[in-house]
């Protein structure tokens, strides 16, 4: 019995061993009598955050670095010695009096170190629950007496109660710089710092070329961000002393992870952790189009990435080089249609909606009301703009720019105003603006002659386009000419980590030139069955269409075999990539489908009945229809498209080209095409928007259906509701998903006639008029009786079918 106690004791006091040094593996402090070896990690007290050694992606290289404890796959948010990486798992981290924080390798070398000014007697090293790695005394926990701060040492990553910014006392900014590579963090092209020049702005930098602007601090937020909204989960302000001027964030839902990064590729973005999907949503990119691109038009030049092309002047401001405008070249933007004179006394003029001018030559009065502003800003003739400074609550101060106005472009949410200086005569006489209205409309004329006389000029030079497009540079400057050298240069020689996709017309790779524009350029392929008259056709027809919905053709490139078109960059890539995606599909909830299918619908109608030509697309398809950062769709590859004649309604063609899955009976089978073939491949792409599966290889349980069939029979049964994507929790009013998917079977009908035109399918969607039955579509089947033996053997599921013959 009494051996039984002891052995009962000892294995007590085991136990109790063992639990101690359990608990004591998950340490958030070490000091200078402990090491931090490779394979130990300091957690945070509340287990938010880790620190220890790790490998970024592929490499076998060792970096200290944090990362969020609880979330998988190790979302490294800071890295201590980012430029001196080990190269053997044997490295240690120590802390040294006094006040000394050091890496070393397996030689007991150091390879990295920080050294504080301040002499510390009991240094420790603490990782709190914020992510801040901290260098402090013991017994002192005071963040303003903290000897050495990660925060104040950012990688590529802001955390919520960072601050980012400049300390003028010791001339140490805070700033993010992106990763070289997903293997690399050391230091690369990009950084993203609040600008202290004038008044604070951020900026997105590419070396020592500014890329892109956030506008100035507002006192609601920092302006300038297109549709920029509350969110209820952090707060965020500009503190401005003598000492420092700093960015903060704080969050008020402790439970919402959420950081900001700035890419390899130099966009910031804000992401948020969301458990349910497990992975990363982006609630905010910057840029977040081309109208983001710093002084994209000029001086006084104001961009709207609703129009085309997106720059224009400010009202009474008039293109600096005609010539260039024409040309698509805006960098010397506008002038005063009437030139200034102080003398003769100015006034101001209010613009509103826009996005604040770079403020990096301005200067500030707190304290000012906003007609104390005009009053200041006339008595100097350099002052040429004026706005209210705190546009929270009443408003207060001014905010003066001295020098010319660059970077505006429309902000259609949270835009603001600006009075800008102009001369008193602007406002004379009724037949001075007689006058300027007339010069106006004759310019316009001579524009749209222009216009025609080019495409006329296209026409009778497609044979030899090559030659054509040279001559269109040096003559009418429809279509910008870019080098061989440029793009080799912006797709890093077309490597192989810059592709994007691959499609019939050959691959698609991304790059970014000189001035930080993201392009996407699609390559021709040398054994690509597609060739010089599918080159030709795409650039006839999308140069010469401008509308939101469309993707937008920057240029073209041709020299010696190559052949390429020059894109803006969609970063959502193609529909496809994400609405088949098990994972990807839960980015595209019910609001953003209903956005998709709309965005579509517009750009259809737009090319069918608004535009200067007359087209039938021929191959729309899921992954021909490009979703920009909002996930707004834009309808690309032209390649294979046909323009019509007013007078034409259906053409007959022996060749049949386009993408079985959505071709329409009457089109697949005998040839014959006409609007109501893209309406038919509209229709298959809805119900591909609604169900989140593929016509093309859809099965329906015991049956032989498509993913047409499928939603005809379960439509016929009162059953539709059951087509919808599972991965759509709440898709919205059931009446608004029924009348989706009903609309979208009356554009599959088997007959053209029946289907509706896309001007009555968009009145369909504002619910402008009822809907008649639908029939029986065509294609019922997977294998249709339809699909004759030549269409079966000359198409691939999800493949465009070329022919190079004339159509």
């Amino acid at each position: 019995m009494k051996k039984s106690t002891k052995d009962m004791s000892f294995i007590i006091v085991l136990l109790f061993l063992l639990s101690i040094s359990k608990i004591s593996t998950a340490i958030d402090t070490i000091n200078t009598t402990q090491i931090l070896r490779d394979g130990d990690t300091l957690v945070s007290y509340g287990g938010v955050f880790e620190l220890g050694f790790f490998s970024p992606g592929n490499s076998r290289n060792r970096y200290v670095g944090i990362w969020y404890k609880k979330i998988p796959g190790n979302t490294v948010v800071w890295v201590a010695n980012k430029e001196t990486p080990l190269t053997s798992v044997s490295g240690i981290l120590k802390v040294i009096e006094p006040g000394l924080l050091a890496i070393l390798n397996n030689t007991n070398n150091i390879v990295w170190f920080l050294n504080t000014s301040t002499v510390a007697q009991n240094p420790i090293l603490q990782l709190l629950d914020s992510g801040n790695l901290v260098l402090r005394e013991a017994r002192d926990d005071n963040p303003e007496n903290f000897l050495w701060q990660s925060f104040e040492y950012l990688s590529d990553t802001t955390l919520p109660s960072t601050k980012f910014g400049l300390n003028y006392v010791t001339g140490r900014e805070s700033f993010l710089t992106s990763w070289k590579t997903n293997e690399d963090p050391s230091p690369g092209n990009f950084t993203f710092h609040l600008d202290t020049t004038g008044y604070p702005q951020g900026i997105i930098k590419r070396g020592n070329l500014i890329v892109c602007r956030i506008g100035p601090w507002n006192g609601i937020r920092l302006s300038g961000i297109p549709n920029a909204r509350q969110d209820p989960t952090y707060a965020y302000g500009l503190f401005m002393s003598k000492n420092r001027t700093y960015y903060w964030e704080e969050a008020i839902d402790k439970s919402v992870i959420s950081r900001v990064t700035l890419s390899q590729s130099g966009v910031v973005q804000r992401m948020t952790w969301v458990d349910r999907i497990q992975d990363w949503v982006v609630y905010l990119n910057i840029p977040a189009d081309i109208c983001d691109t710093y002084k994209l038009c000029g001086a006084y030049g104001r961009c709207n990435i609703g129009n085309s092309p997106s720059c224009g002047c400010l009202d009474k401001f008039v293109p600096k080089d005609a010539q260039d405008w024409i040309r698509s070249d805006w960098s010397n933007g506008c002038i005063r249609r009437t030139p200034l004179n102080c003398s003769k006394g100015d006034v101001f003029l209010k613009y509103s909606g826009i996005k604040l001018p770079d403020s990096r030559y301005s200067r500030f009065n707190k304290n000012m009301t906003i007609e104390e502003c005009k009053v200041e800003c006339l008595k100097n003739c350099s002052c040429m703009a004026y706005t209210q400074l705190d546009i929270s609550k009443e408003g207060s101060g001014c905010l003066f720019w001295f020098g010319d106005l660059v970077d505006i472009r429309d902000l259609s949410v949270n835009g603001q105003d600006i009075y800008i200086r102009m001369a008193s005569s602007e406002f004379d006489t009724k037949g001075k603006r007689r006058k300027l209205l007339i010069l106006s409309l004759t310019s316009l004329m001579g524009m749209i002659l222009l216009g025609l006389s080019s495409m006329l000029y296209y026409w009778k030079k497609k044979k030899s386009y090559k030659k054509t497009a040279r001559a269109s540079h040096n003559e009418d400057h429809e279509l910008p000419l870019f080098d061989l050298s440029t793009i080799s240069k912006a797709t890093n020689n077309f490597s192989i980590n810059n592709k994007l996709g691959q499609g019939g017309y050959g691959p698609v790779y991304k790059g970014m030139l000189e001035d930080g524009q993201d392009i996407a350029v699609k390559r021709l392929s040398k054994t690509s069955m597609q060739g010089l008259d599918e080159f030709m056709n795409e650039v006839i027809c999308i140069a010469k269409l401008q509308h939101r919905n469309l993707v937008k053709l920057l240029g073209c490139c041709i020299q010696g075999q190559e052949k390429m078109l020059i894109y803006e960059y969609m970063p959502n890539k193609s529909l496809d990539l994400i609405l088949f995606d098990q994972t990807r599909c839960t980015l595209l909830n019910w609001p953003k489908r209903l956005q998709v299918v709309n965005g579509v619908a517009r750009g259809l109608m737009y090319i069918h009945q608004d535009s200067r030509l007359r087209i039938i697309h021929r191959d729309l398809k899921a992954s021909n229809i490009l979703l920009d950062i909002d996930m707004d769709p834009k309808i690309s590859d032209f390649g294979i498209a046909r323009t019509f004649r007013e007078n034409e309604n259906e053409v007959l063609t022996s060749k049949v080209v386009g993408t079985y899955g959505y071709m329409s009976p009457e089109y697949a089978v005998h040839g014959r095409f006409s609007v109501k073939s893209d309406v038919f491949s509209f229709g298959v792409s809805v119900l591909e928007i609604v169900s989140g599966k593929r016509n093309s290889g859809f099965s329906a349980e015991d049956q032989h259906l498509n993913l047409l069939g499928h939603a005809w029979t379960l439509y016929k049964d009162g059953r539709s509701f059951e087509l919808v994507d599972p991965y759509l929790r709440d898709p919205a009013n059931p009446f608004e998903v029924l009348r989706l998917i009903h609309m979208g079977l009356l554009c599959v009908q088997q007959c053209p006639d029946d289907r509706p035109s896309m001007t009555t399918v968009v009145a369909m969607l504002d619910n402008e008029i009822a809907l008649p039955p639908a029939n029986q579509p065509g294609f019922f089947t997977e294998r249709d009786a339809f699909l004759t033996e030549s269409i079966a053997s000359n198409s691939l599921c999800g493949t465009t079918i070329t022919q190079l013959e004339p159509r």
